[in-house]
């Protein structure tokens, strides 16, 4: 049986974890992930209110939306993400589902279109948690997708 001088298998060490450096790296960039302090203050037109939150936001290069929405001094009733550039109001693209006392998450299936894709890289969606006081929004953050 034939083996490796102590070199060779120095330098088949170093190019192994080179290689699955350069792997990890590339599967970090196939998915962006955001963390938003949402707020009243970002809402169209702005909200008083106290309540805040927390958004972690990742989207996939296969355009998969993987989401978690937690809401404080609030009872929300609802989260999405919306497509709107900051300061105005835009349609829901994504709804969440609720998954407990003011928290939200995506469905294991949400993806966005291709136009959504290129509307979240051009920084123009936007996370919001509603209530019955605010039905159009209570708390707001934007993607920066970049």
């Amino acid at each position: 049986m034939h083996t490796l001088p102590q070199t060779h298998k120095r330098i088949v060490a170093v190019v192994w974890s080179s290689a699955l450096a350069v792997i990890a790296a590339c599967a970090s960039m196939a998915a962006m992930s955001e963390t938003l302090t949402l707020a009243g203050s970002n809402e169209v037109p702005p909200v008083t209110t106290t309540a805040t939150g927390t958004a972690m936001v990742t989207i996939g290069a296969d355009r998969s939306v993987k989401a978690t929405v937690t809401a404080k001094d609030m009872t929300a009733t609802a989260s999405h993400i919306h497509m709107g550039a900051a300061g105005t109001n835009g349609p829901v693209i994504v709804p969440f589902t609720k998954t407990g006392d003011n928290a939200f998450g995506a469905a294991a299936d949400a993806k966005l279109t291709e136009e959504q894709y290129a509307a979240y890289k051009a920084g123009t969606l936007y996370v919001n948690v509603h209530s019955a006081k605010s039905p159009g929004g209570e708390i707001r953050a934007q993607l920066k997708g970049s």
